[in-house]
């Protein structure tokens, strides 16, 4: 992948448009009928996400239980945005997701996708992949999109916090409403068996405990001394410290705003919601989430 820096200056902040029913900028929907015709494997892994969920954490996690052993030299080399490939984004000049997806020469690949449960291809359910979904409490999830809409040049201009809030609730962001996003992927679990949905706060509180029920779904059994080496090495603060994990080697993103990787903690809300706002949120959440099924905890 070539980082052409002096391509990055000429980008100019997209602007968001709706497209089938869900907001998106169009370095997601350039590349649409080629990624849709996409040719998944019985064997890929797709790693689902709202954006800012926890999506690098488990890439992370899952390209760590499945290379660390046979390909150590990966974790040192080569940034996780090349080891799971964020499919369906397309920035010309830069990346094309589904080119490096293409390129991937590991069994299982991994590959990221931000894309509402709609939106998957088709491929995906044909060849009964295996999907790993995580979610993130929406108040925790609104804070860290603000954060990263500030530093990344390929996300439209954040504004201030005060209309920024009033559009996470009015579902106004890349990849759409949050709402329709972690009830539509909830739902889907009805129907389809190989989806394994994960809670950003059950990872925060118990790291190991949360990888072995990944390991159950995935049908690997590591050691529980693995699992306990692989839990201490994906917390936050050596992630954040791993050039290969935290995002600093792609020109997109302005380190100097805020790192790609900021807090990593849950209730980090209560630092930026005002009393108002956490009333106003609430009182329109209650609306939203119609569903008994789907809870989320907003600290732990």
């Amino acid at each position: 992948m070539s980082m052409n820096l002096e391509k990055m200056e000429l980008l100019h902040r997209p602007e968001l448009f709706d497209f089938h029913g869900v907001s998106m900028i169009h370095y997601f929907t350039d590349n649409w009928d080629n990624y849709q015709n996409f040719q998944a494997r019985p064997d890929d892994i797709l790693i689902a996400t709202y954006p800012k969920a926890g999506t690098t954490w488990v890439s992370y996690i899952l390209d760590l239980l499945y290379f660390r052993e046979s390909q150590e030299d990966r974790l040192t080399t080569i940034p996780i945005y090349e080891r799971v490939p964020f499919l369906e984004i397309s920035v010309p000049g830069l990346f094309s997701g589904k080119d490096l997806v293409d390129n991937l020469t590991t069994s299982p690949r991994l590959i990221k996708t931000h894309l509402p449960v709609q939106f998957v291809p088709k491929s995906f359910w044909e060849q009964n992949c295996r999907i790993v979904y995580v979610a993130r409490n929406a108040k925790d999830n609104m804070v860290s999109f603000y954060h990263f809409d500030r530093m990344n040049k390929v996300e439209p201009e954040p504004g201030e916090w005060s209309s920024f809030f009033q559009r996470f609730l009015d579902g106004k962001m890349v990849f759409g409403s949050w709402y329709d996003h972690v009830n539509g992927w909830w739902k889907k679990k009805e129907t389809y068996s190989k989806l394994h949905y994960m809670f950003f706060e059950d990872l925060a509180e118990n790291t190991g405990q949360e990888i072995d029920k990944l390991c159950n779904f995935l049908g690997l059994s590591p050691s529980a001394k693995e699992v306990e080496t692989l839990s201490s090495s994906v917390q936050f603060d050596n992630m954040k410290k791993d050039k290969m994990a935290n995002y600093s080697t792609t020109p997109v993103m302005d380190f100097k705003i805020s790192p790609f990787m900021r807090k990593g903690k849950v209730g980090d809300w209560k630092n930026h919601f005002t009393v108002a706002q956490n009333e106003v949120f609430d009182e329109d959440y209650k609306k939203k989430m119609t569903d008994p099924t789907l809870q989320f905890r907003t600290e732990i």
